[in-house]
């Protein structure tokens, strides 16, 4: 790390290091086409589904005994927790058999394989993972939820788009505030704190993958 690095709070090292990954996935032609109103609500079913295997990766299984661990345990909040959100939505979505009917792009299959092998042998690098998607929910993700309820009629903060309505939270930029405070207090040293940056760029490209792979399975016709 350079100088200025080894001075800047952890959280702002790692927002200015994975900015660039940070807006490709951001400004995908997928999600650029889903919000603008191109592709139709079983596009946004189906993203939707591929959110189900990341945290279920992110919440389940080895993710599930980090509680305890000294660098990911205090960023474990019961209240980020979004998979029982995600079913409401899948079930409003598909239909009470959705799970019948749940299938991973290999994309997102790569993605949360990685979540998870950080989960149960890299718990710093777990973290990188959760930090890109709980405050990318917490932030742009109130984007896409205002778009689908106005595009697709489905009732405000409800079935549908619960998946982005954090219930308890109730002031989500104090949050966001107390979250990157444990960010700069992490238990790492500076080699581990460059490599959890590093994981945090590859976790935003997982990601932009998934977009790349569901732009394929929705292209837009001329």
């Amino acid at each position: 790390m350079s100088t200025s690095e080894h001075t800047a709070p952890f959280s702002a090292l790692i927002r200015t290091a994975s900015h660039e990954q940070h807006r490709e996935a951001e400004t995908s032609t997928f999600m650029g086409d889903l919000l603008g109103g191109r592709l139709g609500v079983e596009a946004y079913a189906r993203y939707t589904e591929q959110l189900w295997f990341v945290y279920q990766a992110l919440e389940t299984g080895p993710a599930a005994q980090l509680a305890s661990d000294p660098v990911a345990g205090p960023f474990i909040r019961p209240e980020l927790r979004r998979l029982p959100a995600l079913e409401r939505d899948l079930a409003h979505l598909r239909g009470p058999d959705w799970r019948s009917g749940l299938t991973a792009l290999p994309a997102t299959e790569a993605y949360a394989a990685r979540i998870r092998q950080c989960a149960e042998h890299w718990p710093a690098g777990y973290l990188a993972h959760h930090y890109t998607r709980y405050l990318g929910d917490l932030s742009g993700g109130q984007i896409i939820r205002d778009r689908a309820e106005r595009m697709w009629g489905f009732p405000r903060k409800g079935d549908g788009v619960r998946f982005y309505v954090f219930e308890d939270v109730p002031n989500p930029a104090a949050f966001k505030r107390r979250y990157r405070t444990l960010l700069d207090a992490v238990q790492a040293d500076d080699l581990e704190k460059q490599r959890i940056v590093t994981e945090c760029k590859k976790a935003f490209t997982l990601n932009t993958t998934v977009f790349h792979a569901l732009s394929q399975e929705f292209p837009l016709t001329a």
